[in-house]
């Protein structure tokens, strides 16, 4: 795994009191951003799930999907026949 260094500005009090409840080591400060990425990449996801809801607000039940597509296949065969 290849690593780079990051040098961080933070408060003083802020500073003090992570380093004091342990998390400004290299490994609590992973744990933090694997956690971060994580949940914004879940928000992402239901933001774009609202996004598309908010696009798609009719939603075909299966009697409607299957008249939609027995309609397509008798469009085909009706072109298909010549009439």
């Amino acid at each position: 795994m290849e690593t780079i260094t990051l040098t961080l500005t933070l408060p003083r009090e802020l500073a003090t009191e992570a380093n004091q409840v342990g998390l400004l080591t290299s490994e609590s400060l992973v744990a933090l951003l694997k956690r971060e990425v994580r949940q914004r990449r879940t928000d992402n996801l239901f933001a774009a799930i609202d996004r598309l809801d908010q696009k798609n607000t009719e939603i075909l039940d299966l009697e409607e999907i299957s008249a939609e597509i027995a309609a397509a296949r008798a469009e085909r065969r009706r072109r298909a026949s010549g009439v």
